[in-house]
């Protein structure tokens, strides 16, 4: 994975078809996706339950990408080694799901993939102040975790504290919660480059119809860049 502070586009399967995930990871690829995020969920941290080690390791084969798994779980420590092993490039981990997420980022990158933390809408940017040199991307939630299809929750002023305190590092800042056309030119101005969308992209469109998922990725992608369709 090399970094660049491009726009990425990163589909959330949470909003594909669960009974073909395999052609649905593979047909948004094909249409402009940059990376593959993953939503998991233990029914505990968040309500509701997704994608064990087991279902992450079997999605592996079919992204050619990025594969961006986000934890929704506590504890998260013991699980750390399955998920490098389901094939993990990006493993993001909720500064709330414990207490000590400095502990829980050294294991993720000692376990050979990219940290990340993820704040809850309530959590305040300076949360993270002293991990930035531990973390490879600092992940904002827009909505409360759990469910998808959420109303974006404005967190525009969290976000250019972040990218104020990042400076140079090479820390990537995503979004994840309601990210369509209208809002994508809002975080992409106060500094996100990774942009997670699940019903946005795959509203409309269906594996034997893969045109509206690339469709739809151009018009996130256009509105964060500025352009209008």
């Amino acid at each position: 994975m090399s970094f660049d502070r491009s726009i990425k586009i990163a589909p959330s399967i949470l909003s594909a078809d669960f009974a073909n995930f395999g052609q649905e990871i593979q047909a948004i690829e094909s249409q402009g996706a940059d990376w593959v995020h993953i939503d998991v969920m233990d029914g505990h941290f968040v309500p509701n339950l997704t994608f064990g080690p087991m279902a992450v390791k079997a999605f592996r084969p079919h992204v050619k990408t990025v594969m961006d798994v986000h934890l929704m779980i506590a504890p998260v420590d013991p699980y750390i080694d399955a998920y490098a092993d389901a094939g993990a490039d990006v493993l993001t981990a909720h500064i709330e799901a414990g207490p000590h997420i400095h502990r829980t980022l050294q294991a993720i990158r000692a376990a050979g993939m990219k940290a990340g933390v993820a704040l809850n809408p309530g959590t305040p940017a300076e949360a993270v102040a002293q991990l930035l040199d531990l973390t490879d991307l600092i992940c904002v939630m827009t909505v409360n975790p759990g469910f998808g299809g959420q109303k974006f929750i404005d967190m525009t002023s969290k976000i250019r504290s972040l990218r104020s305190m990042i400076g140079d590092r090479p820390v990537h800042i995503e979004i994840d919660g309601g990210v369509d056309p209208s809002t994508a030119p809002l975080v992409a101005e106060a500094g996100a480059d990774v942009l997670v969308a699940g019903s946005a992209v795959f509203k409309g469109g269906s594996v034997n119809d893969p045109d509206v998922y690339g469709a739809n990725i151009r018009n996130i992608r256009d509105a964060a860049n500025g352009v209008w369709a």
